[in-house]
């Protein structure tokens, strides 16, 4: 038994524990909703504090307006797709960091998401994007990055990075989730769910092709298989399998493959001098 239960401030947290216990509403998630958010923005203060040192953070002003206008029209038909669960519970913040090596993005918890120029510049179709936008917010719609810190870091230590008494403790967490290729090591199981909830997000949009994410996937395979693999399918491996999954979804959902026109992500690597 964890030595913490047996201290006043244990106690406290052990309380606290346990009433936040009774008001989720996820199997394995102990943290409230609420807790989410306010566990997000401490990461997300975090990451946005380690790249705008860096100078690789680009902050939502007027120097990248247009780039947020037109990446904000792409997450908008997701998050307005009637299939996100916490629309409106969660503030949902999509950033750019400029990183045009970095063949990824990456969700903390609440709806804090972070896209890397490197995948912009990678992809070359909306749809696609919109697939890899979706299946982040999935992530976090879903709660894995949460059950995930919670299974790397302990339940007492995020309780206590919510509530901002563990600076040492979020620096660690937020090197992770921002880790250069890695970031959250979620399982095959969370991947799936978060590939299927794509198709679902993607279908509800009437705009773009619900098997969107597959063509991320189709992309790194063709690569790998002319013996090029991108480093990212170092710890993201069978893409083969995700296109086949992800395709099968969209064939049992009866959802639109048909791909809408690339104008916003065109325009937005156009602002991004990509």
């Amino acid at each position: 038994m964890n030595k913490f239960f047996f201290t006043p401030s244990g106690f406290v947290c052990f309380l606290a524990l346990f009433f936040l216990a009774s008001c989720s509403d996820n199997e394995g998630v102990i943290f409230s909703t609420q807790d989410d958010v306010n566990l997000g923005a401490q990461v997300a203060a975090e990451v946005d504090s380690t790249y705008r040192a860096e100078g690789k953070l680009l902050e939502r002003n007027s120097a990248n307006a247009k780039a947020y206008q037109h990446l904000d029209r792409i997450v908008d038909r997701v998050l307005n797709s009637g299939q996100v669960k916490y629309r409106t519970e969660f503030p949902w913040t999509v950033k750019i960091i400029r990183d045009d090596e970095n063949l990824n993005a990456f969700a903390a918890p609440g709806g804090y998401i972070y896209v890397f120029t490197g995948i912009i510049r990678y992809l070359e179709d909306e749809d696609h994007f919109a697939g890899v936008l979706a299946h982040e917010i999935a992530h976090a719609d879903k709660r894995h990055s949460v059950r995930q810190l919670q299974r790397d870091y302990g339940i007492s230590l995020l309780l206590s990075v919510a509530l901002g008494n563990n600076a040492g403790a979020l620096q660690q967490i937020a090197a992770q989730l921002a880790g250069t290729l890695a970031g959250l090591r979620f399982s095959r199981e969370a991947e799936t769910e978060a590939d299927d909830t794509s198709v679902i997000y993607l279908g509800g949009t009437n705009h773009y092709a619900c098997d969107g994410a597959a063509g991320f996937f189709m992309k790194l395979n063709a690569e790998a298989q002319q013996g090029n693999p991108p480093e990212f399918l170092s710890t993201h491996p069978n893409p083969e399998n995700r296109v086949e999954n992800i395709q099968q979804r969209a064939r049992e959902n009866g959802c639109s493959t048909t791909s809408a026109t690339d104008s916003d992500f065109n325009e937005l690597k156009k602002s991004l001098n990509l």
